[in-house]
């Protein structure tokens, strides 16, 4: 999935102006449904993650507060040199509250993080990539990531399934959960039906009879909770 800006920037960050105008607009962004993991603000970024998929946000011209922690909700960056970005919250008295809690400390140092919040320093895509908040620098960001995403393409859809959901639960867990997990998952691809397995094998082993893959397995639908 390729997330992108149909206008001249990926995404100006919240509209505070329309937010503020009703006070009640901040209390409904914020409320927790019984049992879910995000609120509704939350939401819009940690979404991504739950994609069964590979997400590659391309961003362009500016991609500021709520805007960045929507892209840091996907699997990749991709953006051009001369896009700014900015962890912009500071700029109204507020702390980035889209999920950002989580999906910095996976890509940045804490000391990173906090400068950046506490700044609301504006930086263009070379400093983003050297913080670790994008993939990758590139002069047609959109052309490089339909390339990755066809790469990709190219490999079972069970196995990218299971490798998003592998890191996703387990880089910032201790060992012996991320272990479990590698098991567990792995299990699960080793269950027939063995389609996209075996499909996988022929052509990595180049065999005569080259078996095509076939949709991912229903059991790699995430749990909305």
């Amino acid at each position: 999935m390729l997330l992108k800006g149909a206008g001249d920037v990926f995404s100006s960050g919240l509209d505070v102006k329309s937010v503020t105008s009703n006070p009640l607009n901040m209390v409904e962004l914020l409320k927790r449904p019984d049992g879910k993991l995000a609120n509704l603000a939350q939401e819009v970024a940690w979404v991504w993650r739950t994609v069964p998929a590979p997400v590659i946000a391309v961003t362009h011209g500016v991609c500021f507060g709520g805007g960045l922690q929507i892209a840091l909700g996907a699997d990749f960056r991709f953006t051009t040199a001369d896009c700014k970005f900015s962890i912009m919250e500071a700029k109204w008295g507020l702390i980035p509250d889209m999920a950002g809690t989580v999906l910095l400390r996976e890509v940045t140092s804490i000391d990173v993080a906090k400068e950046l919040t506490m700044t609301a320093r504006v930086f263009d895509g070379r400093d983003a990539l050297k913080y670790g908040l994008v993939s990758r620098v590139c002069d047609d960001p959109l052309s490089e990531a339909r390339a990755l995403a066809a790469e990709i393409g190219a490999r079972s859809p069970d196995c990218v399934a299971a490798a998003k959901q592998l890191f996703n639960s387990t880089w910032s867990v201790p060992e012996k959960k991320a272990l479990e997990t590698e098991t567990v998952l792995q299990k699960e691809l080793l269950m027939p039906p063995l389609k996209n397995t075996l499909a996988a094998t022929s052509q990595g082993m180049k065999l005569p009879i080259q078996l095509q893959f076939v949709d991912r397995k229903d059991t790699w639908k995430p749990s909305r909770e």
